[in-house]
């Protein structure tokens, strides 16, 4: 048990519920901070997608997140374009990256053909190592902030792969929410911060920053356990020379196992 410890996660009130719930069970204190918004880059993208899967004629589709795919059906369906958009997925094999993003797509009646045993980039390319898919073509709806590393990643194992970018990613606008936080920062009454994407760390230190000194609030940080959810999390937050711990699972789960672990070492 965590014995009433505060503990933060980079995610808004309603992503955070699995985490939250882990914490009330372990006896913590959770504090949800939006840190990103998404910002979509409108209609257009659901015409871009399904037009890409007919000249481009994808074998795979891939789908990252649970938010790529709640914006481009939910877009689909304002725009009655919904039954297209559900047969075009079907004609791909559909590989999915971690459990909520499969039930994500279930509830859009789409059948996850693949899911990574590893919920990353990384897994994405070991799954298709297994499945001998050179020369396949894939198709991927994501973030325009995401980085080019899967694409390389599938490249140089021989699949031609095309991006289509869904959103863009800016720091949370309206901070109000953080002012508990802000204030128990400040006191170190925070033990400890779960950062959930390599975007969540940017808006985490474009948002603290207005109201902290660089030198204090990596000061403040180092008193306190930091987990990050998966390696380019990880990375991320090294740039800004923060020690973390990674999650050995790339799940909220995971990484609430691994702040439970920094915790008691403590």
């Amino acid at each position: 048990m965590l014995n009433g410890k505060t503990i933060a996660i980079t995610r808004s009130q309603d992503d955070a519920s699995e985490f939250i719930s882990l914490a009330n069970e372990n006896d913590a204190t959770p504090i949800a901070l939006p840190t990103i918004e998404l910002v979509s880059k409108g209609e257009k993208i659901v015409d871009e997608f399904l037009e890409s899967v007919s000249k481009y004629n994808p074998d795979y589709s891939v789908f990252m997140s649970s938010k790529a795919v709640k914006l481009l059906f939910d877009t689909a369906k304002q725009l009655g374009k919904l039954e297209k958009l559900q047969l075009a997925v079907a004609n791909t094999t559909v590989m999915s990256v971690g459990p909520k993003t499969s039930l994500t797509l279930e509830a859009e009646g789409i059948k996850v053909n693949h899911q990574p045993t590893t919920f990353s980039s990384v897994g994405v390319g070991e799954e298709f190592t297994k499945l001998n898919a050179v020369g396949k073509k894939v198709i991927v709806p994501r973030s325009g902030a995401s980085t080019p590393f899967l694409k390389e990643l599938l490249s140089k194992i021989g699949i031609d792969v095309l991006e289509i970018h869904l959103y863009d990613v800016c720091a949370f606008r309206d901070t109000t929410q953080w002012n508990g936080f802000r204030e128990l920062f400040s006191q170190n009454k925070i033990d400890g911060v779960v950062f959930t994407s390599a975007s969540s760390v940017r808006g985490f230190f474009e948002i603290m920053s207005k109201d902290y000194d660089d030198n204090v609030l990596l000061d403040n940080l180092t008193k306190l356990s930091v987990v990050s959810i998966g390696p380019f999390t990880s990375d991320e937050l090294k740039k800004f020379k923060v020690k973390n711990t990674v999650a050995e699972v790339h799940t909220v789960a995971g990484a609430f196992d691994a702040m439970k672990t920094t915790l008691n070492v403590i």
